[in-house]
């Protein structure tokens, strides 16, 4: 990851994003289930920022969770997402964030798969996808 936060205006942020990727990762929004890119992919590969293009988590990670977003049981390192109390909507939750640029990608909660126990749930149009093999 890089060593310094990746910052940006208002303006630059929704001149980079589409509508929809603004609104998920700047306003901390939320995707329909079922709507997004890569709840149902499967192909091989790497899941990175859409904002500033870190990567986030990797296809040997994805597991179909049932629940309609693209959901991982581990970020591709440690420290590539932050984890933030959400007390949002009357929820307790903890809300994930890329590390690089503070963009919101979705939640992580502890009904996971082994080895980890987590589920990453993870907004399809706050990330981007470069399969395997890809230049």
């Amino acid at each position: 990851m890089q060593d310094r936060k990746i910052t940006k205006s208002d303006a630059e942020w929704r001149a980079q994003l589409s509508p929809e990727q603004y609104r998920i990762t700047r306003e901390h929004g939320t995707e329909r289930a079922f709507t997004g890119p890569f709840w149902n992919s499967k192909d091989r590969g790497t899941y990175s920022c859409v904002c500033c293009g870190e990567d986030l988590f990797r296809s040997d990670t994805k597991f179909d969770s049932g629940c309609g977003w693209p959901s991982y049981f581990e970020p591709v390192r440690p420290d590539a997402v932050v984890e933030l109390e959400d007390r949002a909507f009357g929820m307790r939750r903890i809300e994930i964030r890329c590390a690089a640029c503070d963009a919101h990608l979705g939640h992580v909660f502890p009904d996971g798969p082994k080895p980890t126990g987590l589920r990453y749930c993870i907004n399809g149009h706050s990330m981007t996808f470069t399969p395997d093999g890809a230049a």
